[in-house]
């Protein structure tokens, strides 16, 4: 790679005072606002609860996003690295959960072989799990009165990998022009009967029945990422009852929300929405991400017809349609990590099937806080949560006080930033200090790692992962890179 194409972004650690990162944002044209200083307890939003339509309360503004470990058995249960990551949950201070895990309604329905599946044979796994997060959290904080559980239900459609860590066996909508080819798939390759979709519908409905009886506060139904719920709002050109038209292609959210209705009465329901995409991002010969040419891209909820915008006119229709659902609980996340992950995740590193960022990540970060905030204006009786700030670092504290204060999130989500610094949360929350050398930095090796078969975990700051044998692999593999 050249040096003189190669993107240079200063690191977020080298920001190190607030004039610091003024400076740098009004040199680069970027309008992210951040408070100078972070209130005491007493007088930050950072604690104030969300009392919800259900009656439940969520004792505060902070949120622990759903991650996948890809460290489940085959059999779809969880195992230590699961149950250790969900301690890491319970012990974060956040009082709300959104899902703590992608959990597949069917086995064949996995993104990955290791992936959690909720069933009768591992309900009882289900539930162990929601007690680990009780005993912990109420031996950390005292009470559970105002934690709020979720769990996130998910099929994978065209990312479906339930035997092989290698091999895709695709469920798919319609034929996508950029991923069928990038993903092995012919132009032909057969897609989802209505049949079949209205059976994946009954085992989303089958898996929320036992979620509730499991104790779950709410279960996710996912849309976002580009699995298959997310597919579904793209699916433009598909014929027949879930596909063209809007309230078609809505017919699966609204068809799932009814059978949970019905089959578990009183189970709240939440979704997690990519609320924008553009078109699938490649690797470019020096390294930084460049977008596929097309002329017209018509397969970008929530983006532009060139690809490479956001419009929000459909991702608002959706959020009116959850509104009349009785869904209040969103979380607002954009694009995939298969095919242009820094519109969700920015970050300096990529991981090994990625890319170097295409732009400064935190125009990454502006975007999802300015999409969140306004569908929040659109929507104020919504509880959206927002998504894409473990890039700020050390900084995260910062926006995030300034979202709130302003209302334009109701609440923060903590992804890969709680695998390295679990309490993270905890210390926002009580007005401390920032433990620095627990802070993530974005490298990405818990991408990296399952995308070439291994657990995924905080390798470099996690002691638990950073002297397992999968770690020099992975030194290995990210060195042949």
């Amino acid at each position: 790679m050249s040096e003189k194409a190669k993107p240079r972004f200063p690191r977020m650690a080298q920001l190190k005072t607030a004039p610091d990162l003024r400076n740098y944002l009004n040199a680069n044209g970027i309008d992210l606002p951040f408070d100078d200083m972070i209130l005491p307890p007493t007088e930050s939003p950072f604690g104030n609860p969300i009392a919800l339509k259900s009656g439940k309360t969520i004792g505060n503004r902070l949120c622990i996003l759903p991650m996948e470990g890809w460290d489940g058995t085959l059999d779809g249960r969880p195992s230590e690295f699961t149950r250790a990551r969900w301690q890491k949950f319970a012990v974060s201070g956040a009082k709300l959960l959104f899902g703590c895990e992608a959990v597949a309604v069917c086995h064949s329905g996995k993104a990955n072989p290791n992936q959690l599946v909720l069933n009768e044979e591992t309900f009882s796994d289900f539930v162990e799990l929601r007690e680990v997060l009780l005993r912990e959290h109420a031996a950390a904080f005292g009470s559970t009165e105002d934690l709020v559980i979720g769990l996130q239900l998910t099929h994978s459609g065209r990312f479906c990998k339930p035997a092989s860590h290698s091999k895709f066996e695709p469920k798919i909508l319609y034929g996508h022009p950029f991923l069928n080819a990038k993903f092995g798939m012919g132009p032909d390759h057969p897609v989802l009967t209505d049949e079949e979709i209205d059976r994946i519908i009954e085992q989303y409905v089958e898996a929320a029945v036992l979620a509730q009886k499991a104790g779950f506060d709410f279960v996710d139904v996912k849309h976002c990422h580009g699995y298959l719920g997310h597919e579904f709002l793209s699916a433009v050109d598909r014929p027949g009852r879930y596909g063209g038209s809007f309230v078609n292609r809505t017919r699966y959210l609204r068809n799932i929300v009814a059978g949970i209705r019905q089959a578990a009465p009183g189970l709240e329901i939440g979704v997690r929405l990519s609320a924008f995409d553009f078109l699938p991002f490649k690797k470019s010969p020096d390294g930084p991400g460049v977008p596929e040419a097309a002329n017209e891209y018509p397969y970008a909820f929530g983006g532009q017809k060139t690809g490479l915008g956001v419009d929000l006119t459909e991702p608002k229709a959706l959020l009116a349609l959850a509104e009349s659902l009785g869904i209040q609980l969103v979380c607002i996340t954009g694009g995939s990590p298969y095919y242009n992950p820094h519109l969700m995740r920015p970050a300096l590193f990529p991981p090994s099937d990625g890319y170097l960022p295409p732009e400064d990540p935190l125009l990454g970060v502006k975007r999802q806080i300015d999409v969140t905030a306004e569908l929040k204006r659109t929507f104020p009786n919504l509880v959206l949560i927002g998504s894409g700030y473990s890039y700020l670092q050390e900084w995260l504290p910062h926006v995030a006080q300034y979202t709130l204060r302003n209302g334009l999130a109701d609440s923060v989500g903590f992804g890969r930033m709680v695998l390295s610094y679990p309490t993270m949360p905890a210390d926002m929350l009580g007005g401390r200090a920032l433990v620095r050398n627990q802070i993530c930095r974005t490298f990405s090796d818990c991408t990296t790692a399952p995308r070439n078969g291994l657990i995924s975990g905080c390798y470099p700051l996690d002691l638990l992962y950073k002297k397992r044998p999968e770690a020099e692999r992975l030194k290995q593999i990210k060195e042949s890179l």
